[in-house]
């Protein structure tokens, strides 16, 4: 015997969980406000597990999200090309640099390129590059440029760099990286 499509309907929806935040589309990155949508057994199974293991977000950030969500939504297919070409900008620049290979990710405000190829090099200041970690410190005293070792989001030899921020700081910030991978040894 087989199911008609409306009998399939209300079964995929007792077996369908949406999951979504503020923080990428509506630029609230530090707000930290997700929600969901779902069957109601699920829904409150969930509220149950949360309730006990994080705090309640404050009430000024939950009105925000609240705003943000009923507000108008014309400007997101701007920022989303914005963030797009901002991608883009930084993983053809990274992957211009000695030693780095930048992936491009799909849906995030950062990457995480790989510094492996800089692994034995030695920075400007006599120091031999181990680690990320050693990276990401003669980054900042050579070039003054700071992003966050990967080891720290499980990802090694790494580092993390945002490009949820203007053009031009992108730019220069990404040839800083070009000339300190051009001056290792």
């Amino acid at each position: 015997m087989f199911s008609t499509p409306a009998e399939i309907e209300p079964r995929l929806y007792q077996r369908t969980l949406t999951l979504n935040g503020v923080s990428k589309v509506y630029c609230m990155t530090g707000w930290r406000i997700g929600y969901a949508g779902g069957p109601e057994e699920l829904i409150s199974a969930m509220a149950t597990i949360q309730s006990q293991s994080t705090s309640n977000p404050c009430s000024i950030a939950q009105w925000a999200a609240v705003e943000a969500l009923d507000g108008p939504q014309d400007f997101i297919p701007k920022h989303n090309k914005v963030y797009k070409d901002r991608r883009d900008l930084v993983v053809s620049m990274l992957n211009q640099a000695n030693g780095i290979h930048c992936p491009k990710p799909e849906g995030a405000f950062y990457v995480y390129p790989s510094c492996a190829g800089t692994m034995g090099e030695t920075a400007p200041s006599g120091k031999k590059l181990t680690t990320d970690d050693d990276f990401v410190t003669e980054l900042l005293t050579a070039e003054g440029v700071a992003v966050v070792q990967g080891t720290a989001f499980g990802y090694a030899p790494a580092f993390r760099i945002s490009y949820a921020t203007n053009t031009e700081d992108l730019e220069e910030a990404c040839r800083r990286i070009q000339r300190f991978c051009g001056n290792l040894k």
